[in-house]
């Protein structure tokens, strides 16, 4: 298969990830009856966590592994979540992807991959403060396609999201690879960001207090700040 990376582009990651420190783990799952792109997936995940020592990529059968699926809330391939590492300890922040990172998405993947070996969200400290106080989890799905270029901005901002909370979980899925899902949840366009199955949605790369307010109307319950 041919690489994903050319040269000039390994040269560029490397350079981006030159300063990074802290351990990460990318957990893969394929799956025998699973999507397009499951050997695509990980060849390019494979290239990417080559370019630095702080990464390692494990991977899985979803169907034969299925305890490990489970623990990591996968339940469609090609999928993946991004650890952090503490020692012999792993983090899960609830970051996880359905689809290839491919194209414009690759800028998602790179984002992400950083962003958790720095356990620095770059949130703002309102959205910081909403997030922390929360009182019932949020499940925030982003539906996607490789060449959509607003599409990063709203899968990094839900990741973000994940990572300063313990109680929402953030999915990149790519449509055209799951399409009944996005056919389910009436995607027409993306990006499209699903909250809690459909109690929320916003079609569009929203700024940060745009999704905070849509994650406020679909919680029927008040929030805690205390």
């Amino acid at each position: 298969m041919e690489r994903f990376l050319n040269d000039d582009l390994t040269r560029q990651v490397q350079d981006i990830f030159k300063d990074l420190h802290e351990a990460v783990e990318v957990v893969y799952f394929s799956a025998q009856d699973g999507g397009q792109y499951m050997e695509e997936t990980r060849q390019l995940l494979e290239e990417v966590t080559s370019l630095s020592d702080v990464f390692t990529l494990s991977a899985y059968d979803l169907d034969e592994n299925a305890d490990i699926a489970g623990q990591y809330k996968i339940d469609k391939a090609p999928g993946f979540v991004i650890l952090a590492k503490d020692g012999e300890q792993t983090i899960d922040f609830g970051i996880r992807y359905f689809g290839i990172p491919a194209g414009h998405e690759f800028t998602s993947l790179i984002n992400d991959l950083i962003m958790v070996s720095s356990h620095n969200s770059a949130l703002a400290d309102e959205t910081r403060q909403f997030l922390h106080g929360l009182s019932q989890p949020v499940l925030l799905q982003v539906f996607v396609t490789p060449s959509c270029p607003y599409c990063p901005r709203a899968v990094v901002l839900a990741h973000q999201m994940a990572m300063e909370s313990p109680l929402v979980e953030a999915e990149m899925v790519e449509a055209t690879e799951f399409f009944d899902l996005a056919n389910q949840f009436g995607v027409s366009g993306v990006p499209h960001t699903v909250i809690n199955s459909g109690a929320g949605n916003i079609i569009g790369a929203a700024p940060e207090d745009t999704l905070i307010a849509e994650i406020q109307k679909a919680i029927p319950e008040p929030i805690s700040h205390e």
